[in-house]
């Protein structure tokens, strides 16, 4: 059965946000943001209630930090800055104001073991050989990949009751609309999709979840990026590009 598109909020948003970054298009995130919190994104009275634009406003702001993996920080920063700029004084309020990913004492070996265990999940049966040859490029390159997986791509420990908090498949999907949108990195692109398929096997999904880890689920990523590509690059030229003034 086919899922209705109108149940798609998380994982449509999640992969726009992913794409547009990637597409580097800073302002239309913030376009974005304005198109999926009001009924007429022209028309700042037509928006949704603060909780809920509030809850837009921190999915995107995580979809776009877990792109930094993919693409890099510059294109990260550009596209929270559109954002940034365009949400108003309430919903800046209701966002989390104090990072959750500080390395402590406490908590190192516990971002570790969850980057392991998020890495062996999309790469299994592949994880161990991977990791290796990997690491035989750069010993601290692996390091920093189980790190940032740990901290930064997992899912934050909490699950919903975290702000923003994007689940394991969500995460995948953040991975295929930047490697897709990003194009020439076919190898990594076809990981991530195994990725998604595989996070059909973490108990406890949502509805949503488990259909984007369908097979049907995860062609409709790939297609709606493809879609969105060709909406925003010719139309990209040279309006949205940032001039650094040196």
């Amino acid at each position: 059965m086919t899922q209705d598109r109108n149940k798609l909020t998380k994982g449509w948003l999640t992969l726009t946000t992913s794409s547009l970054l990637t597409a580097n298009s800073p302002t239309s995130i913030g376009h974005l943001y304005q198109f999926t919190t009001r009924a007429d994104p022209e028309v700042a009275s037509t928006r949704l209630a603060v909780s809920e634009a509030v809850g837009k406003a921190a999915l995107i702001r995580e979809a776009a930090l877990k792109s930094t993996i993919f693409v890099g920080v510059p294109r990260t920063i550009l596209s929270l800055a559109g954002l940034h700029a365009v949400l108003e004084d309430d919903v800046k309020a209701g966002l989390r104001t104090e990072t959750k990913r500080r390395p402590t004492r406490e908590n190192i070996d516990e971002i570790q073991a969850r980057g392991k265990a998020l890495w062996t999940s999309i790469y299994t049966p592949h994880a161990e050989k991977l990791h290796d040859k990997l690491g035989a490029y750069h010993p601290d390159f692996i390091e920093f990949i189980i790190q940032a997986y740990g901290s930064v791509l997992a899912p934050m420990p909490g699950g919903e009751s975290e702000q923003g908090n994007l689940s394991r498949a969500l995460g995948s999907v953040v991975g295929i609309a930047c490697l897709r949108a990003e194009g020439g990195v076919s190898p990594q692109l076809v990981s991530h999709v195994f990725g998604l398929l595989k996070a059909r096997d973490v108990k406890g999904l949502s509805e949503e979840d488990y259909w984007l880890a369908s097979d049907e689920g995860t062609e409709w990523v790939i297609r709606t990026v493809d879609q969105i590509l060709d909406v925003v690059k010719p139309e990209l030229g040279q309006n949205d590009q940032v001039t650094a003034k040196l």
